[in-house]
Parts: C-alpha cells; structure tokens; sequence
C-alpha cells in the first residue's frame, strides 16, 4: 500500500472518530441537561424585581365619601292625623321650627279634663283652708273658756261645778280634734291639686308633642307623609312607625374614612386631609375631628371621620372623593411594589423565585404602605427576587424563566 493511500485511511478514521465523538456529546448534554426538555418546551418568563431597602413616606391616598353631619327620621311622639305640612322634600329649616302639626282630637279632651281637675283641687283647697280657720276660731273660744273655769276653780274650791269645768274641757279637746282634722283635709285637697298640676303638665307635654318640630338646622330629603296621613307614635322600636320627614345637617358633612393598620398610629387630632372631590373637579382641606382609636376586627382599619364646612352648600352628601393623608418618613425599610404582595390586613404573601428559579410561596409581615410600595417586616431577605404582575400564570413549585426588571428603590423622594 502507497504512503498517499496510508494518509487518506488515517484522515478518514480522524474525520470518523470526531464524528463519533462530537454526536455522542451532544446527545449526553440533552440527556443530563435537567433544564433541557423545559426550555425546548419554553418555560414561563416571570417578571422579577429584587427586595431593596429605601424610604417610604408618601401620602395614603383614601378613597371616601361625604355624609351629612346629622341625619335622622324624625318621627310623631303621639299617634294621630296630620293637620298641617309646613314643609318638602328641599326645604331648609332651623332648630326648633315646626315642620307638622297633628290632631289628636282625645288628647284635646283629656287636657280639658285635667285643667277641670286642677281648677277644682284648687277649690277644694280654698274651702279647706276656710274650714281650717272656722275650727281654730272655735278651739281658740272654747279654749279660753276652759282655761278661765279652770282658773276659777282652782282659785277656789266649788266656786263653779266640777261637771261644768269637765263639759268645757271636753269641748276644748273637740274643737282641738276639729282643727286636726280640717288641716288633713287641707292637706288632702293640697295633694289632689298636685296630682292634678301633674296630669296637666304630662297631658299639656303630650299636646306640645302634636307640633313636630326640627331638632337641628338641615335640609328634609324624605318626606313620608302628606296631609290627613294617620301616624303612628315611634316612641318603641318594636312598632313599625312610619317617620314624617327625613332630616339632614349638611351645613357641615363628614368624610369617613377606612384608615389602614399601617398608619393607624400616626393619626392625629387636628392633622390636614386634602381631598379631591370628583364632581366638582376641586379640592378642599379639612382636619382630623375625631377617630375610633381602634381598629376594626374584620378590615383592620381604622374608623376616621373629618369635619368640612359647607355653608355654601356646594358639596353634597354622598359625592366621592380621594383623600390624601399624610405619612412619616420611615428609612432604610425593605420594601417591595404593591403589585407584588396579596394582602390580607398586616399580612400578606409574595411568589419568590430561588435560586433554581423555582416559584415559592412565602408569607411575610407588612408594615407601612406607599403610593406604589410596602414595607416588608419580616418573611423576606436583601436580594431576593419576587414576581410582580398577575399572579394566577404561577403556582408554588412552577420552574420560571425570571426576567428581572430594574425598579428605582424609593429614596427621600421617591414615594413623595
């Protein structure tokens, strides 16, 4: 065999060999490659960003919505018919002005009759007061007259009768008994009067409570009932007692608001609230009046109420509107987007992505909350990266290609 045809064979075998070898490599990367079938099946792309620290301390934006100051059905203490409809639905009245009148025909008739009562316990007394004088007029005659037999016959002996000084005491005794009894008489007719003066003043209460009048300044926004209407007295909660009116104070309104737990502590008497009014399309500043200093079982927030003047009547109940509270500053918390947490009250949880870029479910510890970022208490570390966006594309234990993206931690004023 030629040298030329020796160095072809040996090319050959090299070129074969390399062959060989270069298939049986690449076919040991596919089967060893764990993540192989999954990125030629193409694995899930996760949005990420990594647990940083900054500062949080942006306003709390709330969203509300006014009520009347006071707001009331205002309902009949007497059942009876209306009479008179001074007012309607719009009408503005001021404290104390009547807005009804009922008739209540039997509660005429009984006042009537309690006057009557009064009038004669007042007769009675004065006859009694008559009879009063007549028996001490007569005790003080007889009286005398005894003292002076008395005297006599003490002075000497069988001067007057014995049965004669006997008769007069006796008399005196009588007439003393006769002024006792003619003062409990008066006594008697003293107390009739005052049980009389206290059914009239109860019935004359009862009368006054025919004219229905406003218990404060408002605005009447229901009106139930129209003239000749019969009305039930609402003086228990167990009768169905229709109101006449429906009364509201809107010279000043409420903004209720649902302050989270987070900043729950940080509420105080007199802070400024601006709020956004919607409707309107303006804004208006208003202060803390008053706060529950407790936080609701079920929601965790805090009941928080401000008082706004509306004098001019331009803000209506029931009109929305976005309050913005104000927050400390808090530094060097670590913090994560709002998008990236469920909540539940001051808990929460987060999709973590390992190291092996394997999908996690971990519970964390939220603290105070952002315009776009919380603050995490515990459950989290520097660095770690969790999925923002939808959640419902990941479950626990899901193999994710994690697409970091490069969110600005929040700085002095960042949250502002």
């Amino acid at each position: 065999m030629t040298t030329k045809k020796l160095w072809i064979i040996a090319a050959l075998a090299v070129v074969a060999t390399l062959v060989f070898f270069g298939f049986f490599h690449h076919g040991k990367t596919e089967a060893d490659d764990a993540n192989g079938p999954e990125k030629a099946a193409g694995a899930p792309v996760a949005a990420v960003v990594r647990v940083g620290r900054g500062t949080l301390g942006s306003p709390l934006t709330l969203a509300g919505a006014f009520k009347p100051f006071q707001d009331v059905d205002i309902h009949a203490k007497v059942a009876g018919y209306i009479k008179k409809m001074y007012v309607d639905v719009g009408t503005h009245v001021h404290e104390g002005q009547t807005m009804a009148v009922l008739e209540v025909p039997e509660l005429a008739a009984q006042l009537a009759g309690a006057d009557a009562a009064v009038r004669r316990a007042k007769e009675e007394i004065r006859r009694a007061e008559g009879d009063v004088q007549r028996a001490k007029s007569a005790h003080a005659a007889v009286h005398a007259m005894d003292s002076r037999l008395q005297a006599a016959s003490d002075q000497q002996a069988g001067l007057v009768a014995q049965q004669e000084v006997d008769d007069v005491h006796a008399k005196d005794l009588e007439a003393e008994a006769q002024v006792s009894s003619t003062q409990a008489a008066l006594s008697a007719a003293e107390q009739a009067l005052d049980v009389a003066v206290e059914d009239q003043s109860r019935y004359r209460a009862l009368s006054a409570y025919t004219q229905i009048t406003a218990p404060f300044p408002g605005v009447v926004t229901v009106r139930y009932a129209d003239v000749g209407s019969l009305i039930a007295a609402g003086t228990s909660n167990d009768t169905n007692a229709e109101p006449v009116v429906r009364l509201a104070q809107i010279s000043v309104l409420r903004l209720v608001l649902p302050v989270p737990e987070s900043i729950a502590g940080q509420i105080r008497l007199g802070d400024a609230v601006k709020v956004h009014v919607q409707a309107l399309n303006q804004d208006s500043v208003g202060k803390v009046s008053r706060f529950a200093d407790a936080l609701d079982q079920q929601t965790r927030t805090m009941h928080t109420e401000i008082d706004f003047q509306n004098a001019d009547g331009r803000l209506l109940p029931g009109m929305y509107v976005e309050a913005r509270i104000g927050v400390a500053e808090k530094k060097n918390m670590m913090t994560v987007p709002l998008e990236a947490v469920e909540m539940n009250g001051s808990e929460g949880t987060v999709l973590l992505v390992n190291s092996q870029d394997v999908i996690e479910e971990r519970k964390v510890q939220l603290g105070l909350q952002g315009s776009t970022r919380v603050e995490v208490l515990s459950g989290l570390s520097d660095g770690e990266r969790v999925v923002v966006g939808s959640r419902n594309e990941y479950r626990a234990g899901l193999k994710v290609t994690p697409k970091e993206i490069n969110v600005a931690q929040p700085g002095a004023a960042g949250e502002k």
